[in-house]
């Protein structure tokens, strides 16, 4: 039998972790254009036909992360979904754990090789009629009849919809219809990409916000917004000094809390503390308002903060000087870092639909972690939940409902153990285990806002599986999965991300889920909606598969890049630049975001 060829030997791999820098190329080999002398930098350069510049694939380490994965924890495992057989044996520990059937789903890999033999394919499709693949408690069943699930298979190896996602349901999923529609022709073209701006050290880039006319993104000593369609500056704010943290929420009037630096950094030091906290108005580029605080760990000098989030009119920082928040329009102090006689304080806050604290107390070796919800207009305690002992970080996944993160046990695997669900009153309703070497959620351990490849809605926590072979001869595939927060079991939600694509969820839109798809190596990435009610796919979007565009796309870290869709645009950004080296440079070209559109 003629065997088929190979893939290419510079397949674009997901990033490499989760905080991974973003390797500049030499000077000279793919370097990035110059940036023009105005102080709205990061000029878009105009797509060549074809995309942008061809250059080698990534293969960056990852900065910091990941970490390699733990073991699953033995508790917190989801009971058996209802109608199903429950295992033969008892499970045990809260929810009960299922037994894991002797069928052995493929191992996560990062470009997958080639299919099993054609004997062991046919020994294996005779012994399991139902597929089971149980990866941290998830139990997944197909539902579907042979010739239905024929044709899913034969649409989504080519990387489309499941038969009958021809468009939402509307309406039918708990919270509701979604916004965002397909268009007419989904195939987007390269709308602008932004090269990586000039400077001398490991800079912080995060955040990434759109409007109804800008795409803004900070850069160096200032923030940009960028014509939403053609990337051409719109305004820029000059800064004092760089950007430490943005505000991955935004206000109905868009405006976004920022930490930035008070003055500019000099080598070779490369070192300015984040003391001021502001507020942008992405409409019109202007600061609204900035300050800093003391607080009772700083003294006289000014508090340091190292993370933002924002919720109604309230705005809240926080670190390890402790936590404090301010008026969104005025600027006025709500509270103050203080940390008390019994050493607690508020490391950070979650932030969205209310402000959620994760408060540290106890000495260095006898942590304890809380979780409390706040009052925005003074930080008065609402309600208090206890993390595990242990426990020596938390994050926010999502504010209402509560949802924690934590690694439970110390477990390496990229910030999660467990997802706890948990009451207005405080009280536990639900623990799910989802380790990160069956699940591709990631949460930094050391930033309370920090969680991707997560999402929350319609009751429900939604996941990413980990990578497994898929049906074709080469490379990987997974699916999105949920559970209940009401009781901790699996749905019977699965979105198959198709034949050697990947895909996360980026965001909710009503009760639908917004998902990329990361891309094969001869394909675009695509931008589906999922819908919440039926879990049926929608292609919104899909990328051009010329290979210089191909490589602009997955230059990304995919565990930290923010992604943005919205009204028929793609944006994706960088959020960590490394330090520009003189040594010549594999990674190929590195952009600070580049954009797809398939609007007019």
């Amino acid at each position: 039998m003629t065997q088929p060829p190979p893939p290419p030997p510079n397949q674009p791999p997901q990033g490499g972790g989760f905080g991974a820098p973003q390797e500049p190329p030499a000077g000279g080999f793919g370097a990035p254009t110059p940036p023009p002398q105005d102080p709205s930098y990061g000029y878009p350069q105009t797509p060549p036909a074809g995309g942008p510049p061809q250059a080698p694939p990534p293969g960056q380490p990852g900065y910091g992360y990941p970490q390699a994965p733990g073991q699953a924890p033995g508790y917190g495992y989801p009971q058996t979904p209802p109608g199903q057989q429950p295992p033969t044996q008892p499970g045990y520990g809260y929810p009960t754990q299922p037994v894991q059937p002797q069928y052995m789903p493929p191992q996560p890999g990062g470009g997958g090789g080639k299919k099993l033999n054609t004997q062991l394919q046919i020994i294996i499709a005779a012994a399991v009629a139902v597929l089971l693949i149980v990866g941290g408690g998830v139990w997944f069943a197909s539902t579907k009849d042979d010739g239905e699930s024929k044709k899913d298979e034969a649409k989504n190896s080519s990387g489309g919809s499941s038969e009958g996602t021809t468009g939402a349901t509307g309406g039918k999923a708990a919270d509701g219809p979604g916004k965002e529609k397909a268009p007419a022709n989904v195939n987007s073209k390269v709308a602008f990409q932004l090269p990586e701006p000039a400077r001398t050290d490991l800079t912080n880039v995060k955040g990434a916000w759109v409007t109804d006319k800008a795409f803004v993104k900070p850069g160096v000593n200032s923030i940009v917004g960028y014509d939403a369609a053609k990337g051409t500056p719109l305004w820029t704010l000059p800064l004092p000094g760089q950007v430490c943290a943005t505000s991955r929420h935004q206000s109905t009037d868009n405006k976004v809390g920022i930490v930035f630096e008070a003055a500019k950094r000099k080598p070779p030091r490369n070192y300015e503390p984040c003391t001021e906290v502001g507020v942008v108005d992405l409409n019109t580029g202007t600061l609204k308002w900035h300050k800093s605080v003391t607080g009772t760990q700083s003294g006289d000098g000014k508090a340091k903060f190292t993370e933002v989030t924002q919720s109604g009119n309230t705005v809240a920082v926080g670190g390890t000087d402790g936590g404090a928040a301010f008026d969104i329009n005025t600027g006025a102090i709500r509270w103050k870092p203080d940390i008390g006689a019994d050493g607690c304080y508020d490391m950070g806050y979650g932030g969205g639909a209310a402000i959620v604290a994760v408060r540290k107390c106890g000495s260095y070796d006898n942590r304890q972690v809380v979780i409390q919800g706040v009052n925005p207009d003074n930080g008065t305690p609402l309600f208090s939940f206890k993390m595990p002992a242990g426990v020596e970080w938390a994050s926010i996944v999502n504010s209402k409902p509560l949802v924690v993160a934590a690694d439970v046990g110390d477990t390496g695997s990229f910030g999660i153990s467990d997802f706890f669900s948990v009451d207005e009153k405080g009280v536990l309703k639900t623990k799910i285990s989802a380790t990160g070497d069956k699940f591709q959620a990631r949460c930094r351990s050391t930033e309370v806002e920090s969680c991707t490849k997560v999402t929350v809605g319609n009751g429900r926590i939604y996941l990413p599986t980990a990578d497994h072979e898929g049906t074709g001869e080469y490379g990987d595939t997974n699916e999105i999965v949920s559970f209940d927060l009401a009781t901790g079991k699996p749905t019977s939600d699965r979105a198959d991300a198709g034949d050697r694509y990947t895909m996360f969820p980026l965001r909710m839109d009503g009760g639908n889920l917004i998902a990329y798809k990361w891309p094969p190596y001869d394909k675009g990435g695509q931008v589906v909606s999922i819908d919440g009610a039926t879990f049926k796919q929608t292609v919104l979007m899909e990328n051009p598969s010329d290979k210089s565009v191909r490589e602009a796309e997955t230059s990304f870290v995919a565990d930290s890049a923010d992604y943005r869709y919205a009204n028929g645009r793609f944006y994706i950004g960088a959020t960590l630049m490394s330090k520009p080296s003189s040594t010549s440079s594999s990674f190929g070209k590195k952009y600070l975001a580049v954009a797809f559109s398939t609007a007019d």
